[in-house]
């Protein structure tokens, strides 16, 4: 959930962007039943055996929305027969898509209801459903976690504010948000949706926090040691908190203990992408953990996929800035968000809770 325009020549990628999509399509048309086909991009780096259980050999990245400014926040709704929603920030809006229906505007505004116009990152950006299958919102340009006050299969754009201040302060942008069967949501608070980021006269908080708020609304400062705390999740057993920190100098991932009381003790790294992040272009971001605790992360070079030890088994290599993921349809589908796209491609392993 790297702050847009942090990565360079958006406009000139997205040229780019266009030409890849415009070859993939062309290729598609030059085989046989491209009708019933969708075009696909990038490609598997597998780094070791334990990946070819989780992604199937014959696993491609296809094509299925094209055309965002840059989108984020993935998301499987099991509602109205189920379907993918995702956020395109800059036009503050959420579409949803299906198979068969395709692509469709759900929400809109999403992340930015004032009536004075700004500038920056307006939108929403990551999403989850909480323990009653509500949707929650992290909404930049509003500057809180909010729940849509409506239907999953009839979205309006009414919201209730779950949290909006820390210590009295307004949040700096709430980022992306996590789950936890108590009811209680986790999520990160970068300063990305701010209209001068860290230079920002609106920014009060002197730190980028990981919080915890409760279903009685209170909030908890979990760490503020990461300069850019940006994707969260929790592993199945809810018992280690994974947080990216998409920070240039320091590409990490952390896994924290989440102790009894719900809050979390000192943090390992899991993983370091200082190295990578030197060839490859990304920092690590959005992330989702399948049924067996292996992390499937948006970081350097597309999607990195992670043992529950920290080791590096291989990258879904999209070729484009990669936000985010998203488990969905039987569970075995894993939805991506890079930059113009919404890409998916199948696999062995099922999403957690699917």
């Amino acid at each position: 959930m790297i702050h847009f325009c942090e990565h360079i020549g958006l406009r000139s990628r997205h040229l780019i962007g266009w030409m890849v999509f415009v070859a993939a399509f062309i290729q598609a048309l030059a085989t046989p039943a491209a009708a019933a086909e969708r075009p696909t991009i990038g490609e598997i780096e597998r780094l070791d055996p334990a990946f070819d259980a989780l992604v199937p050999p014959d696993a491609k990245m296809e094509i299925i929305v094209d055309g965002l400014d840059w989108c984020e926040g993935p998301l499987w709704i099991p509602a109205d027969g189920g379907f993918l929603i995702f956020a395109d920030i800059p036009p503050n809006k959420i579409y949803r898509w299906d198979a068969k229906s395709g692509k469709q505007e759900y929400l809109y505004p999403s992340g930015y209801t004032g009536t004075t116009p700004r500038g920056g990152e307006v939108g929403t950006n990551g999403s989850t459903l909480d323990r009653d299958g509500r949707l929650i919102l992290c909404q930049h340009g509003d500057r809180r976690i909010a729940r849509m006050d409506a239907p999953l299969d009839k979205p309006a754009p009414k919201y209730v504010t779950i949290a909006d201040k820390y210590d009295g302060k307004r949040f700096n942008s709430p980022n992306d948000a996590t789950a936890h069967s108590s009811g209680a949501i986790y999520f990160t608070d970068p300063p990305y949706g701010l209209e001068k980021n860290m230079d920002d006269p609106a920014k009060k908080l002197p730190y980028q926090g990981v919080y915890r708020v409760t279903p009685d609304g209170t909030v908890t400062l979990l760490t503020k040691e990461l300069e850019r705390p940006n994707g969260i999740a929790l592993s199945p057993d809810e018992k280690t908190l994974y947080v990216a920190n998409s920070h240039g100098p320091r590409p990490v991932w952390m896994a924290y203990p989440v102790l009894d009381d719900g809050t979390i003790g000192s943090g390992r790294l899991f993983f370091d992408a200082t190295e990578l992040s030197k060839t490859r272009s990304g920092a690590p971001d959005g992330m989702e953990v399948d049924e067996d605790g292996n992390l499937f992360a948006a970081g350097p070079g597309g999607v990195l996929v992670f043992s529950p030890d920290g080791k590096h088994l291989g990258t879904l290599k999209t070729g484009q800035a990669t936000s985010n993921v998203a488990f969905g349809e039987d569970g075995k589908t894993l939805f991506i968000t890079a930059d113009m796209y919404i890409l998916r491609i199948p696999l062995n392993t099922k999403g957690k809770g699917f």
